[in-house]
């Protein structure tokens, strides 16, 4: 009898990590996240139970340390390490013992530094196939927010590797949301900032936007790159439609920094992994998030969509189009304690790019520490 499964790899199941420092109130949204019907079919992976408070959600036991919840999601714990928790439940997921989840959601300690979570699905030569990583969602809390940032540095990279950041308890008296959010902004000027009404934030505006969508397919590239948001940051135009480049040094944490890479040209494909391992070696665990469109000599009519975190790389994608017009190749970094200049040197070596943007504004060619070939 023939299989009914569809031939050709599965599509990768999406992946979202929700962060936040202890206080922000991470586990009040994710609370009122299990009751969103957008959630059904979802898994959720919490540290404890306990600490959730999921008793009036609660369907019944499916298993050691599983339950099924009454929004449709299984969720269970972190059973000491997160690779062998993701690797059981997909064995018991394609063995049909349990719900065939559509979505994992895995909720980190307040103290954790989220690099760790995303590297151990992506150096993972199985679960790298199986997930994808969707994004990271961040809670801030706008009471205590900008003291907490200041003072813990597991916060502040938390702020920088999100793609969604969800400002919590705006709502109480004191808060000030306007100099957190300017704040947050200086960290992560590609992030979406999203303020919680009394805790709560539709799923949907959390859960969907990612580059890997429910239906397999990849979802809006550009809006999950953020590269003009970005470079925004350290340009302007004047009256005339000349383009200036100025650094506002407020814009950037003292060790965070973020940086777009571009190429008008394609780029050769052994350069850009020669690039991305110079990059790694020199830098990988500095590299908070990396994330790229590439326009590849070989085929410059679909983009090579990258991503990784600190020294791993997920599994290259090549899509079937460009997204949108834009068809330059885009390279989001977001750094700690790294030179951009020494990022931006070596790009232009490799991809034989004579001027790049720099977060000081200043063309590479300009630039002192470029190789003298490029310069002259």
């Amino acid at each position: 009898m023939a299989s009914s499964r569809p031939a050709g790899p599965l599509p990768p199941i999406p992946l979202t990590v929700l962060t936040g420092f202890l206080g922000a109130g991470k586990t009040t949204l994710l609370n009122r996240l299990l009751r969103d019907p957008a959630l059904a079919d979802t898994l959720v992976i919490v540290n404890e139970f306990g600490e959730v408070g999921i008793d009036h959600l609660l369907v019944e036991k499916a298993g050691d340390d599983m339950v099924l919840l009454s929004a449709g999601c299984l969720c269970c714990t972190i059973r000491g390490d997160l690779v062998s928790t993701l690797e059981d439940l997909l064995r018991r997921r394609d063995n049909g013992r349990i719900v065939p989840f559509r979505r994992v959601l895995i909720e980190t300690t307040g103290l954790a530094d989220p690099a760790p979570v995303l590297a151990a699905v992506l150096h993972h030569p199985y679960l790298s196939q199986r997930y994808g990583l969707e994004g990271v969602v961040t809670v801030v809390d706008a009471l205590h927010g900008l003291a907490t940032l200041a003072r813990h540095e597991e916060a502040r990279r938390q702020v920088a590797v999100a793609d969604r950041i969800v400002l919590s308890k705006t709502d109480l008296e004191g808060a000030e949301p306007a100099p957190v959010e300017a704040r947050l902004r200086q960290l992560n000027p590609g992030a979406t900032i999203l303020r919680a009404d009394h805790g709560d934030v539709p799923a949907a505006a959390l859960l969907s936007g990612g580059l890997f969508g429910l239906d397999g397919k990849i979802g809006d590239v550009a809006a999950w790159l953020q590269a003009e948001a970005i470079s925004d940051d350290h340009a302007h135009h004047d009256h005339h439609g000349h383009h200036h480049h100025h650094h506002d040094r407020s814009r950037h944490d003292e060790h965070i920094r973020s940086l777009v890479l571009t190429a008008e040209a394609p780029v050769r494909e052994a350069s850009l992994d020669l690039f991305l391992d110079m990059l790694r070696s020199t830098f990988g665990p500095r590299i908070l998030r990396l994330k790229g469109l590439v326009r590849l000599a070989r085929d410059p009519s679909r983009p090579l969509v990258i991503q990784g975190v600190r020294h791993v790389l997920h599994i290259p994608t090549l899509l079937p189009a460009w997204p949108d017009s834009d068809r330059r190749t885009r390279i989001v970094l977001i750094l700690e304690d790294v030179p951009p200049e020494a990022v931006t040197r070596m790009w232009s070596a490799f991809a034989g790019q004579a001027a790049l943007d720099t977060p000081d504004g200043t063309a590479l060619a300009d630039n002192p520490l470029a190789p003298a070939t490029l310069r002259s």
